[in-house]
């Protein structure tokens, strides 16, 4: 392919240069933006790998240049720093294929330029070489309308465009393991595995031969040779679920396998290339673990290059009647066709073999039963949200009554709580509790709490007057 290489520092850009013309491309070197503007204009190129930070003429122009004009089909790779990886999903955004976060091998940019060859042989052929990303796939299976849930499908969308590492970071239960699913899908990696390590389920003295394998005889035990993660994964992704047990003794050997992508099994000396993407998952701070000096602060780095916040339920209580359909859908056996090819639901757990209410029989929630479920502060979050519907349409015969669900989700005094004078009366009482927990948790700042509950500042300040509230 012909590449243009345009970067301000001059190693980097020579030796770049340099290393793909080894590989057989035809490179052009640009000392900033408009050089580059200028070789662009004498002839074409397939890609060009561009630093974001340069004089005259940065990056993000030079991008916008490119796909907003007759060369739009040039594919575009973006270098940037650690510190300007907001700008560089940003890059991502405007049409850049993919960014890489400096420093970094020479060599790092061959899978990417691997990738774009074959999607350019197979739109030769006619035949998409990938699976196009899917908005509708992220939009259906990420059940929520909140501002919170919307920038996280956004995050999602984002992150299945690249190949960048991601770090989901969220409690218990919020479905950390369906959004590292939605990612894969997505992404151009979709046609191979998607292999989950559960990092706090083995213990120290295994991990390693877990994530690596081992060579037949290299401890007790270990009567044959055993292929690892990072082997079963090739050419997919890896998703470490509670990265941060992974113990601080075998961290270095993490970091090598994701930052060189090579590795080597337990008991052998050959290097083995490791082509996955990674995604980790965390419920802890892991910035405070690094403080700890339990977490190393350089693998920290590298996983946390896009990062997927993902509110616990109890800030995004405008989603519950949303989510508790679609759940109650999913329990009675109502949309397992919408949903097959999924290892976990929208509750982040494995969907039960056979639907807890048999299809077909009535599944019906009353209104007063999703007012009292807004009430609650979902410690476990839509996973216990889950098990709590599928427990008291049981136990009501399909029908969930403020009864049935008071005694699921802390006792019937819970139900002697709800103020009299009927459904309104309930839907008043639940309004007002929602506007002044926010404004608690905004620490008085009403632009702050309209934005957490998803309204717009004036609606908010209405609904405060209709309530009476300052």
């Amino acid at each position: 392919m012909r590449i243009l290489v345009v970067d301000d520092e001059k190693i980097k850009r020579v030796t770049l240069a340099d290393d793909l013309a080894a590989q057989g491309h035809e490179v052009v070197a640009a000392a900033d933006g408009r050089e580059a503007v200028e070789k662009l204009d004498a002839g074409r190129f397939d890609v060009v790998v561009t630093d974001l930070k340069m004089p005259r003429l940065d990056g993000i122009e030079l991008l916008k240049r490119i796909k907003q004009g007759p060369l739009a089909d040039t594919e575009v790779i973006m270098m940037t720093a650690y510190g300007s990886i907001p700008v560089a999903v940003e890059a991502v955004k405007l049409g850049a294929i993919d960014f890489l976060t400096k420093p970094f091998r020479n060599e790092d940019v061959l899978p990417l330029l691997a990738r774009i060859e074959r999607g350019r042989q197979a739109a030769a052929e006619s035949t998409p070489a990938r699976q196009p990303f899917s908005a509708e796939d992220v939009e259906t299976t990420i059940v929520g309308r909140s501002a919170v849930m919307e920038r996280v499908k956004k995050m999602v969308g984002i992150a299945a465009k690249t190949d960048a590492n991601v770090l989901l970071y969220g409690e218990t239960g919020v479905g950390k393991d369906l959004l590292a699913t939605i990612i894969h899908r997505n992404s151009h990696r979709h046609g191979f595995p998607f292999v989950k390590v559960g990092c706090t389920l083995f213990p120290p003295q295994l991990i390693e031969s877990e994530l690596y394998g081992h060579e037949k005889g290299s401890f007790t035990g270990a009567d044959q040779q055993r292929k690892g993660r990072f082997d079963l994964a090739e050419g997919g992704t890896l998703y470490l679920d509670d990265v941060d047990d992974i113990p601080f003794a075998q961290q270095p050997k993490l970091l090598r396998a994701i930052e060189e992508k090579v590795f080597e099994r337990v008991g052998g000396g050959a290097p083995i290339k490791a082509d996955v993407r990674i995604i980790a998952s965390t419920k802890r701070n892991l910035l405070r673990k690094i403080g700890e000096g339990t977490f190393r602060k350089d693998l920290y780095y590298r996983l946390d290059v896009l990062r997927i916040n993902i509110p616990p339920l109890r800030d995004r209580l405008d989603d519950l009647p949303l989510l508790t359909e679609h759940l109650l859908k999913r329990i009675a056996g109502q949309s397992r066709s919408a949903t097959a090819g999924l290892s976990s639901s929208a509750t982040g757990h494995p969907l039960p073999d056979k639907p807890a209410v048999p299809p077909g029989r009535p599944c019906r929630i009353e209104p007063e039963s999703v007012v009292l479920l807004s009430r609650h502060d979902w410690p476990g979050n839509v996973r216990e949200l889950y098990h709590t519907l599928e427990r008291a349409l049981l136990i009501g015969g399909g029908n969930i009554t403020p009864d049935v669900l008071a005694g699921e989700i802390g006792g019937p005094e819970q139900n002697d709580r709800l103020p009299a004078g009927g459904f309104q009366a309930v839907i008043d009482h639940a309004e007002k509790q929602l506007l002044q927990d926010a404004l608690r948790n905004s620490g008085g700042n009403k632009t702050a709490a309209a934005a957490a509950l998803g309204m717009k500042p004036s609606t908010f300040r209405d609904k405060l007057a209709k309530h009476g509230l300052p």
